[in-house]
C-alpha cells in the first residue's frame, strides 16, 4: 500500500519525524541554527494545549506573571547546585551595543556585569518572592508564566530540543515542607490530566532518581511517555526544593509565633516538547494523526468543485453543514470546522488534510447536495471512505470523534504495554538488550539507590526514567548492582 509520506517509520524514525512535520506544515528550522519557527498549525496546536493547562493551572489556584528574560549572573551564583547543572546550556549577553567597525557590526559596550538569557527562572523569581513574602498570611504564594527559555543544544530537532523553547513555569512558596509536597504532587497530576487526557499520550508517573534530579531539588516528579521508537519522552516535571532556593533568595517570614522561618519552594514546567510528543505517540506512515480534542480543526469540509454549474450550490450546502456541526459540541467547546475552497483539486485537499492529522475530513458534491449526503474519512481509517445522511453525520459527530480519540488512546497504550520488559536478571542482560537491534522499550528492574548507577548507565547511553509511584512492593536485586532491592524503576533511552 502507498503511503502519503516519502519516509516510513520503520525504516527511519529520525526522518520520518520531520517528515511527519514538513508535510503538516507545522514548523520549520529558523536562520538561527537551534531555533524554529512555528507555523500556524503547529502553532494552533500549542495554543490548544496552552489553554487546557491555563484553565487548570488557574483552578488549581494559581495566578499568571512575567518575569524579564535577562537574569543577572549574582543570582545564579547563590545557588551553586543549580548553577552547576545549567552552566554549560547558559547564553549569556556581555554587551550592551554594536559598532561600525572596517564595515561590520561587532560588539562594544562590555557590561559590568553579564546577563544569562533565561534558562529557566527560579533564581528572579526567588529574588522577587523574597521581597513580596513577609508574613506567614503572605503564603502560600502561586504563581505561574508562560515564556521563552534559552539554553543551548549541541543537537537539535524541531519541537523536541531547540535552543530556544516556549513553555509554562510555575513557582511557589509554602509555610510547610507537606504543603509544598503535596503543592508538587497535584502539578504533576494536572499535567497528566492534559497529557493523557486531551492529548491521549499514556504515561508513567513516578519519582526521579537522585541523579536525574532537577538542579537543586530535594525531589522531581514526572510523567514518562513511550514513543513509537520505543524511547521515553519526560512529557511534565514537578519539582520539590525544600528550603534550597528559600536560603538562596533569603525568602523568610514571620511564623505564628514570632520567629522567622525559611519557606518551602516548589517548581514544575511543560514545554513545546510535548508537541513532539504528540507527533511521535500518534503519527503513521500516512501523516499527523491528531486527538480530537488536540486539533485545530475536528472536521473539514472539501466541497467538490469540478461542474461549474453546481459550484454555488454545492458551496452553500458545504456551509451550511459547516454551520450545523458549529451548533454541535464537543470536549465542552463547538465543533471545530473548516470548508477548504482553495483552488486545488478534491483529492490533493483531502490528503493535505490528512497529512495534517484532522479527525475528519469530508466531501460534498453535486450528487451528494442532490441527496442529502456526504462522503467522509476519519484519519484512523483512510482507506475506508463512508457515506452518511446529513442528519446522521451531524447527530453522530460527537461519536465520530470519540470513536477517533479513544483508539488514537489504545494503539498507543498497546504498543507500550508490547515494548515493557520485566525479567531480566543483571546487568549483563540489561546492556544485551539494549544493544540488540531494535532494543529499546521500557525495562522494569529493581534500583537499590547507589550512587554509581546513573554514571553506569549513562556510559551506554542510558537512564532510569523514573521510580514509579505504583510500586510492586516485591523484593529483588538490583539490574545494575546486583545488591538486595525493594525499588521499582523504569530503564530506558530517551530523548
Amino acid at each position: 500500500m502507498k503511503n502519503a509520506l516519502r519516509v516510513r517509520r520503520s525504516e527511519n524514525f529520525a526522518d520520518w519525524y520531520q517528515e511527519v512535520i514538513r508535510e503538516a506544515d507545522m514548523a520549520e528550522n529558523s536562520g538561527v541554527r537551534g531555533c524554529m519557527v512555528i507555523k500556524p498549525w503547529g502553532w494552533a496546536i500549542w495554543e490548544g494545549f496552552q489553554a487546557k493547562l491555563d484553565r487548570l493551572i488557574k483552578e488549581t489556584g494559581h495566578d499568571n506573571c512575567y518575569f524579564p528574560i535577562f537574569i543577572p549572573v549574582e543570582l545564579f551564583e547563590k545557588e551553586a547546585s543549580h548553577v552547576e547543572g545549567f552552566a554549560k546550556e547558559m547564553a549569556v549577553v556581555t554587551h550592551h551595543r554594536l559598532v561600525n567597525k572596517n564595515g561590520k557590526l561587532v560588539p562594544d559596550g562590555e557590561l559590568e556585569s553579564p546577563l544569562v538569557v533565561r534558562p529557566t527562572s527560579e533564581t528572579i523569581i526567588g529574588e522577587a518572592m523574597a521581597r513580596w513574602i513577609k508574613s506567614y498570611r503572605d503564603l502560600p504564594l502561586k504563581i505561574n508564566q508562560w515564556a521563552n527559555v534559552v539554553r543551548w543544544e549541541m543537537r537539535t530537532r524541531i519541537f523536541l530540543r531547540t535552543s530556544e523553547f516556549l513553555w509554562q513555569e510555575g513557582h511557589t512558596a509554602h509555610a510547610t515542607r507537606e504543603e509544598a509536597i503535596e503543592e508538587t504532587r497535584q502539578m504533576l497530576d494536572v499535567y497528566r490530566q492534559v497529557v493523557e487526557g486531551s492529548m491521549r499520550i499514556p504515561v508513567i508517573a513516578g519519582e526521579k532518581s537522585p541523579g536525574e534530579r532537577f538542579p537543586g531539588a530535594d525531589e522531581t516528579h514526572t510523567i514518562e511517555a513511550m514513543m513509537q521508537d520505543g524511547r521515553a519522552l519526560q512529557a511534565g516535571t514537578s519539582h520539590f526544593l525544600g528550603q534550597n532556593f528559600a536560603k538562596a533568595a533569603n525568602i523568610q517570614y514571620q511564623d505564628r509565633d514570632g520567629g522567622l522561618s525559611y519557606a518551602y519552594t516548589t517548581s514544575w514546567g511543560a514545554s513545546t516538547r510535548l508537541i513532539g510528543a504528540l507527533i511521535m505517540t500518534h503519527s503513521d506512515d500516512d501523516g499527523l494523526r491528531l486527538p480530537p480534542k488536540m486539533a485545530p480543526a475536528h472536521v473539514v469540509i472539501v466541497p467538490i468543485l469540478r461542474d461549474e454549474a453546481g459550484r454555488d450550490e454545492v458551496i452553500l450546502a458545504a456551509e451550511a453543514l459547516a454551520k450545523r456541526l458549529r451548533a454541535q459540541r464537543y470536549d465542552d467547546e463547538p465543533v471545530r470546522v473548516k470548508v477548504d475552497l482553495r483552488d486545488d483539486s478534491g483529492a490533493n485537499k483531502r490528503w493535505a488534510w490528512i497529512k495534517k492529522g484532522v479527525p475528519l475530513v469530508v466531501e460534498i458534491g453535486p450528487r451528494d447536495v442532490a441527496a442529502g449526503t456526504v462522503a467522509f474519512v476519519r484519519r484512523d481509517a483512510i482507506g475506508t471512505k463512508r457515506s452518511a445522511s446529513l442528519d446522521e453525520f451531524v447527530a453522530k459527530i460527537g461519536d465520530e470523534l470519540n470513536e477517533l480519540d479513544q483508539k488514537l488512546h489504545d494503539d498507543a497504550l498497546a504498543y507500550r504495554k508490547a515494548n515493557m520488559v520485566e525479567g531480566l536478571a543483571n546487568y549483563a542482560d540489561l546492556v544485551e538488550h539494549f544493544e540488540k537491534k531494535g532494543g529499546t522499550g521500557f525495562v522494569v528492574g529493581k534500583y537499590s539507590g547507589d550512587p554509581m548507577i546513573d554514571a553506569k548507565l549513562g556510559e551506554i547511553g542510558l537512564t532510569i526514567r523514573c521510580l514509579p509511584h505504583e510500586q510492586s512492593g516485591s523484593e529483588g536485586q538490583c539490574l545494575v548492582t546486583g545488591a538486595p532491592a525493594t525499588v521499582d524503576a523504569i530503564y530506558a533511552k530517551a530523548y
